[in-house]
């Protein structure tokens, strides 16, 4: 009898796509909308249609390589075009025909202007607000419906305060519809309480499903061959993806069914041919050592739905649901870094270790209206892709001050009585976190190592042990913003003064826009130093690139920030992994120069301009100096008339 033909059904929602998991995120969605703005405007390509036109796709990968927005030469030029941009119009910063959207051209304007300070009761900053809107609205299709991802995660972090990395990774997008939402609600809360585990949760939901009870069902009631487990696994692709089963499934017969346990090297070699077989062996096996399998298998199998199986019918269940089980695991576990990106440029979401929970001001105004907005996350919204004011998306989503307030009170414990007092507190929140993120992830050896990692460009490790949503200059930046508020005894709000944008969870992002990205840091006048500021620059250019790049803008933020500010005590400090000579010649001979504003109706009288070198910023932190050590070597430095040839090495490395 032919075996029925089972369709492969979503589980499970994802964003975006992940031919377009990129690193810096936020970045490279703005140089997206940036290219494509640029090229509908060439008059060869500004009337045509997107749509069933590979020429033009392909014409628009070129455009893309040209401006080395992508790497390498795609075999299907036109089919990596529609990936690379897909995921901005499931987003709604794109039309499906890859023009920009309302909400597009309104992310583009500021990425271009460069101005990405809140201006909204929610503190976020302009770019994020954008996203945090376009997210709300943002749906995926699903059985029967759609759901609205971002919406059902603000959900389930309302009623459950927190998501575990597990949770979020494994649970969270199983949440296909409001019934499921709520189940998987309810599992949370029991796994927390009584131990419940996730695979359990995860199979309890497949099982739920048509085309899973239907597969079990054909598995039970059928003799066992190469095309039933074909069948059974409804591979998305193709059947015969899921081909190396059938030899998994025999030889794990002959090993639990059976009792043979010398068949578990017939069955690891099985798995060699399975694609998710890493996820097997970890499923069936204490250890991987090929010595200990071979003198005791059955004392390397791990406890396992297989352990008890005493009849072919236990072993069919035990085999179908290990078997959806990883392949469930290995998608989710895949979907979770794209969905983490995507969630993450609101500023809305904080991931902190193992655990992802909602910034405090966001929270208090999501909190107070969640049962409403609920009830919007399993439609579609018409206005996805217009800059629609908020309570234009949901009438719940007008924003109440005084429940945002009265949320921030309860959690901090604080009596504040306005949107001023609690701005101000979620500054001073932040500042706390700031303090407890440096603890924990940037001690002095983490920090010399990076200093290392910088000079030697090892920029992968370097974006493994910060973020890779901002690109190496920007996180060169920050890393000297943090030993530099370190070296400074953690006084001053060190976020303001580094002049970044940093995500929700105080890592660094970089913008297409740049602009100014100096550190200043301002003193108050003590014992030891007077009342002043240091601008802090840095660069990773070196010789000739760092002759032309550097010497004139570094001399000009100086003096249009004295001139500015009226702060003749105002200094530079200038960072690199390499001092050029004439760099530092350059900078010595500011201390003569006169720098005027446009009228020359002001001027300064010499300029303050020391050049510091990583090897020496090393030494700094590895012999803990303080700034107000610092400051009195700058300034000797300064002052002293040593000969350009030797005056780094008397008056800097021998001084520090």
């Amino acid at each position: 009898m032919p075996l029925e033909n089972i369709t492969y059904k979503s589980f499970c929602w994802s964003l975006g796509t992940t031919s377009f998991r990129m690193k810096s995120f936020n970045l490279l969605i703005e140089k997206q909308l940036e290219l494509l703005n640029e090229f509908w405007q060439n008059p060869d390509y500004s009337s045509e249609q997107w749509s069933n036109n590979s020429r033009l796709q392909e014409e628009y990968y070129l455009f893309m390589q040209k401006k080395k927005f992508v790497k390498g030469d795609a075999p299907r030029k036109d089919k990596d075009a529609r990936e690379k941009t897909s995921g901005l119009v499931d987003i709604g910063l794109l039309t499906p025909e890859r023009r920009l959207t309302e909400a597009g051209k309104a992310l583009l304007q500021i990425s271009l202007s460069g101005s990405f300070e809140p201006d909204n009761t929610l503190q976020l900053a302009k770019d994020s607000y954008i996203y945090f809107k376009q997210l709300l609205k943002t749906s995926n299709p699903v059985e029967n419906g759609s759901i609205r991802p971002f919406i059902v995660l603000v959900y389930l972090l309302s009623e459950l305060e927190y998501l575990s990395k597990e949770e979020f990774t494994y649970l969270l997008p199983l949440c296909t519809n409001k019934e499921n939402t709520i189940f998987i609600k309810n599992k949370i809360k029991a796994l927390r309480k009584n131990g419940e585990s996730v695979d359990d949760i995860i199979i309890d939901t497949l099982m739920k499903m048509n085309n899973y009870k239907q597969a079990l069902n054909t598995l039970l009631n059928n003799k066992p061959s190469e095309e039933l487990i074909c069948c059974i696994g409804f591979n998305r692709k193709s059947r015969d993806y899921d081909k190396p089963y059938y030899s998994l499934y025999l030889n794990l017969k002959k090993l639990f069914l059976n009792k043979d346990y010398s068949k578990l090297s017939d069955v690891l070699k099985s798995l060699d041919k399975v694609k998710i077989g890493k996820l097997w062996r970890a499923t069936l096996l204490k250890t991987t050592n090929k010595k200990a399998i071979e003198k005791n298998p059955r004392n390397c199998l791990k406890d396992s739905m297989f352990t008890n199986v005493d009849n072919e019918r236990d072993f069919n269940i035990a085999f179908f649901r290990t078997m959806h089980l990883l392949k469930a695991k290995a998608t989710l576990k895949d979907y979770y870094d794209l969905n983490k990106r995507y969630f993450k440029i609101t500023d809305v979401v904080i991931f902190e270790g193992n655990k992802i929970h909602l910034d405090i001001v966001p929270k208090h105004f999501l909190n107070t209206i969640i049962d409403k907005l609920f009830d919007y996350g399993f439609v579609t919204s018409d206005k996805l892709f217009t800059n629609c004011k908020l309570e234009d998306i949901a009438p719940c989503l007008s924003v109440n001050e005084n429940a945002i307030i009265k949320g921030i009170n309860k959690e901090l414990g604080g009596s504040i009585k306005n949107m001023v007092d609690a701005k101000q507190a979620v500054i001073d929140e932040r500042l706390k976190r700031f303090n407890e993120l440096i603890d924990s992830k940037f001690d002095d050896a983490t920090l010399i190592n990076l200093l290392d990692k910088f000079e030697k460009r090892e920029d992968d490790d370097i974006q493994k042990l910060v973020t890779d949503n901002a690109d190496i200059p920007t996180i060169f930046e920050y890393v000297l913003g943090v030993i530099w508020y370190k070296v400074s005894e953690r006084k001053g709000n060190i976020l303001k003064y580094m002049n970044l944008s940093l995500e929700a969870d105080l890592l660094p992002k970089t913008h297409a826009g740049g602009g100014e990205a100096d550190i200043v840091y301002e003193y108050a006048a003590c014992k030891d130093y007077p009342e002043h500021s240091m601008l802090l620059e840095a660069t990773l250019s070196d010789g000739t690139n760092q002759r032309r790049m550097e010497m004139e803008p570094v001399s000009r933020h100086l003096g249009e920030y004295i001139l500015n500010n009226g702060s003749n005590n105002s200094y530079c400090v200038f960072t690199t992994t390499y001092l050029d000579r004439n760099v530092i010649s350059d900078f010595r001979n500011r201390k003569t120069y006169q720098y005027y504003n446009q009228d020359y109706s002001q001027s300064v009288d010499g300029l303050k301009i020391l050049p510091l070198q990583t090897t020496e910023l090393k030494t700094i932190v590895q012999n803990k100096l303080k700034y107000k050590q610092l400051y009195n070597i700058f300034e000797q430095a300064y002052r002293s008339n040593e000969p350009i040839p030797t005056w780094y090495k008397k008056n800097i490395i021998e001084m520090i």
